[in-house]
């Protein structure tokens, strides 16, 4: 039990699961979801639909035998087509997506002077813990869907009408590092016309699991590419895995160039690292720019009572409940030594340094996306209406 024989609903728990990551006897464990996927495998009326987060890439493959932090999306998507997914995308498409709203909204912002510090809402533990502990700064949460929520929004409108539904339900699984975003999901600010369109999140553990029982050989898989019409991301999508990489995509977003240059500068303005919390200044059309990027609840705090004492001003607040980002969530596999910690955060960056676009706005299906599906439903598909 909690303390004080508290249910859990009852107490500050925000859903990270990094008690499960560091319980000394492994007594607390992921409440699992593997067998709804399973059923909507098996169930022919049913498409079956996953997303699947950057940082999954790099945690899955030494389960396998494989080396540590080495990206193997390609073979995620192989095994995720021979256990039955009809359809396999990449999360980093929707970060793309997360990327051109959020930095719109930060620019309007600067732009009024209000609501600032801007701070981001991808990681719904850090947003259950400022709504639940901080609620004063409600207003200052970015408006923007995780990228996860984005995505299943999308998906599921693209499948609304008969014509491309064909009588079929679509059922959308997302494979996540985070337990939180089990949570997340049944939010209903996070639904669509009063619909959930996230069904089931599975972790990086249960996928796992669930590449082992089907009997897939996996380390010997061909990879295969994700399918389209969402068929990739930019590398600044890829990077959302690690702390710092939802500003770093940001201030890439802002970049007038993108040559490699370019983006070395981008990379070396202050957003990468292992520090907790990490402080620095970019200008942007000769406006000084003041970022915080932080990682782990502790820090979190930190952050936030030094704002709200008025130490510290900031234009833009990064947070992630888990010290060094979802590359470390509690869904990931679970006693990681600080060589498999860097590797990951490696495999990420070795990932987008091959990626050929590099930048949100350069991503042509974001464009086509903007152009299309989304002309007059931005708001109601990508934004929450509150906290």
């Amino acid at each position: 039990m909690p303390a004080f024989d508290k249910p859990l609903s009852a107490t500050d728990c925000v859903s990270c699961g990094q008690c499960r990551v560091y319980c000394p006897t492994g007594a607390i464990s992921i409440k699992t979801h593997m067998d709804e996927v399973w059923d909507a495998i098996s169930d022919p009326d049913t498409r079956v639909v996953a997303q699947i987060a950057p940082a999954v890439r790099v945690a899955v493959g030494d389960a396998f035998g494989l080396n540590k932090g080495n990206s193997v999306m390609g073979k995620i998507v192989a095994v995720l087509h021979r256990m039955g997914f009809d359809e396999v995308y990449d999360t980093a498409f929707s970060a793309d997506l997360t990327i051109m709203e959020e930095s719109k909204e930060f620019l309007e912002r600067v732009g009024t002077g209000e609501n600032l510090p801007l701070f981001t809402s991808c990681c719904p533990a850090w947003v259950k813990f400022l709504c639940d502990q901080y609620p004063e700064y409600k207003d200052n949460l970015s408006t923007c869907r995780s990228p996860q929520g984005m995505f299943s929004a999308v998906i599921k409108e693209y499948y609304r009408g008969y014509e491309k539904n064909q009588g079929k339900k679509t059922f959308v699984v997302s494979i996540m590092p985070c337990t939180a975003k089990k949570m997340e999901i049944l939010r209903p600010n996070n639904f669509t016309k009063g619909e959930q369109d996230t069904d089931v999140v599975i972790t990086t553990t249960e996928l796992i699991r669930m590449i082992k029982n089907s009997g897939i050989e996996f380390a010997t898989l061909t990879p295969e590419a994700c399918d389209m019409p969402f068929g990739f991301g930019s590398g600044a999508g890829v990077i959302f895995g690690v702390t710092g990489g939802v500003t770093e995509a940001m201030l890439r977003r802002f970049a007038d160039k993108h040559d490699k240059a370019t983006m070395d500068t981008v990379a070396e303005s202050g957003a990468r690292g292992d520090d907790g919390i990490k402080e620095f200044s970019v200008t942007y059309k000769g406006i000084p720019l003041n970022v915080c990027v932080a990682s782990g609840l502790a820090n979190a705090r930190t952050v936030m009572e030094n704002i709200k004492s008025g130490k510290k001003h900031y234009h833009i607040v990064e947070i992630m409940a888990c010290r060094r980002g979802c590359i470390m969530g509690g869904g990931q596999p679970p006693r990681a030594g600080s060589r498999t910690k860097v590797a990951r955060s490696e495999g990420l960056y070795q990932a987008d340094n091959i990626t050929s676009i590099r930048k949100a706005d350069e991503n042509p299906l974001i464009m086509s996306l903007y152009d299309g599906l989304l002309k007059g439903k931005v708001h109601e598909l990508l934004h929450v209406d509150g906290y």
